[in-house]
């Protein structure tokens, strides 16, 4: 009975290590996983490298699936920051190439917060932080009027758990096709 066990652990360790998950890439700011909403506020997936064909699992060229996987849809941000670290402009590097290499697609840059703070603080925090995407896109040619940005503060978090990864999870901006 104990080497059925065994057995069966085994096994299931096996397909657990097959899976295809990119939470790897999740952690460094370059890409993330869950949907905001049917609004176009958030993308699933991981962003990956500089690229942009539509190749083996990306979506068709210039669609949300295909921004969040060759470019990155989100990065992160510290605790009452709106400033962007290196990692943070790795992925806005990689979406200003993708976005130069279809004009004919615009965004949204969606501010988030974590669950701290009053509601009229984060909406303010989460504006910013769209802003600085925003503003560091323009910087490297991405036209202004191709870039809509708006807030969410603390109503859309990505993980409910009252914990500090949760909230470095939440401190985002989530950038989405249009």
């Amino acid at each position: 009975m104990k080497q059925w066990t065994l057995a069966c652990l085994l096994c299931a360790a096996l397909l657990t290590a097959c899976s295809s998950s990119d939470d790897s890439k999740n952690a460094n700011g370059s890409g993330g996983a869950g949907a905001m909403g049917a609004d176009g506020a958030g993308g699933l997936g991981a962003g990956g490298g500089a690229g942009g064909a539509g190749g083996t699992g990306h979506g068709a060229p210039g669609s949300q699936e295909d921004l969040t996987q060759s470019a990155g849809d989100r990065i992160f941000y510290d605790t009452d920051r709106n400033t962007l670290n290196p990692q943070a402009t790795a992925t806005l590097d990689r979406q200003s190439a993708w976005l130069q290499q279809y004009p004919q697609v615009n965004v949204w840059v969606a501010g988030n917060c974590d669950e701290r703070g009053t509601e009229e603080y984060n909406l303010a925090l989460g504006q910013r932080r769209a802003a600085a995407d925003r503003d560091y896109l323009v910087a490297h040619g991405i036209q202004r009027s191709r870039i809509e940005t708006i807030s969410y503060g603390k109503s859309r978090p990505i993980d409910s758990s009252s914990t500090p990864e949760a909230w470095a999870q939440n401190r985002n901006a989530i950038t989405s096709v249009r």
